[in-house]
């Protein structure tokens, strides 16, 4: 799991393990992680963890959040990476940056002369850029939770248009749906089911399940679930 060791002129002050959705870091005491420094402000910055990755946004301070040296409004935090929030420095941890294999590539909707999607490999890096842009907010999975949703299985139809019938077997932890800077949508694999957020496009409208929108809160899917997703509709089916 990954974590953040705090230090304010070369002494540790605390280490916090990003063990929720979104932790918020800031001055006022109701943050998940307060820091206690005049020159940060009362709600600075938040953290979004992805399973295994994380992403950094300031929220409007009023000094500025730092990575590396270098101002940053969004970042997609790696591990050693060096946050500075005021005078207090913020060491990113995270053990499994890196580990690519429980990423699927995404499936990507391009409407064309029938309005269908085309499948396409597009890289992890091209990925964490779409969902750190828009800030998606999927929760972080341990190793067990992973062990345990590995037992379930289930997969994606494509039940509208020309490409009708075509499956995507939902065998990993993230499987994309979409096209990246237009609608992006992920389904999640958790020890519970199987859930869909959207994380890029709500500008161009939201994906739906069962006729009813899905935002930056997860929704689980129920088993013969219709995904409509860019105007393309799929089944989710449990197997």
């Amino acid at each position: 799991m990954a974590k953040l060791t705090v230090r304010s002129n070369e002494k540790t002050l605390a280490e916090h393990e990003l063990d929720k959705e979104e932790m918020t870091l800031g001055r006022k005491s109701d943050n998940d992680i307060q820091i206690d420094d005049p020159a940060v402000s009362g709600h600075h910055a938040r953290i979004l963890t992805i399973l295994n990755d994380s992403f950094l946004e300031d929220q409007n301070s009023t000094n500025g959040t730092y990575v590396n040296g270098s101002l940053v409004k969004k970042h997609a935090l790696h591990n050693g990476d060096v946050i500075a929030i005021g005078k207090h420095m913020l060491t990113f941890t995270n053990a499994e940056d890196g580990d690519e294999g429980e990423h699927e590539s995404t499936m990507i909707i391009r409407p064309d002369a029938t309005g269908m999607p085309a499948k396409e490999n597009t890289d992890n890096e091209s990925l964490d850029r779409s969902v750190n842009q828009l800030g998606a907010d999927l929760v972080a999975e341990s190793e067990q939770q992973q062990s345990r949703a590995a037992q379930q299985s289930a997969l994606l139809r494509v039940v509208s248009g020309a490409n009708a019938g075509q499956e995507l077997q939902l065998t990993k932890a993230l499987t994309t749906l979409g096209k990246p800077g237009v609608q992006v949508a992920a389904v999640t694999r958790r020890a519970d089911g199987f859930y869909l957020i959207q994380v890029e496009g709500a500008e161009s409208g939201h994906p739906t399940v069962n006729g009813q929108q899905v935002g930056t809160e997860a929704v689980k899917l129920e088993d013969k679930a219709v995904i409509d997703v860019a105007g393309v509709k799929m089944e989710f089916v449990l197997t």
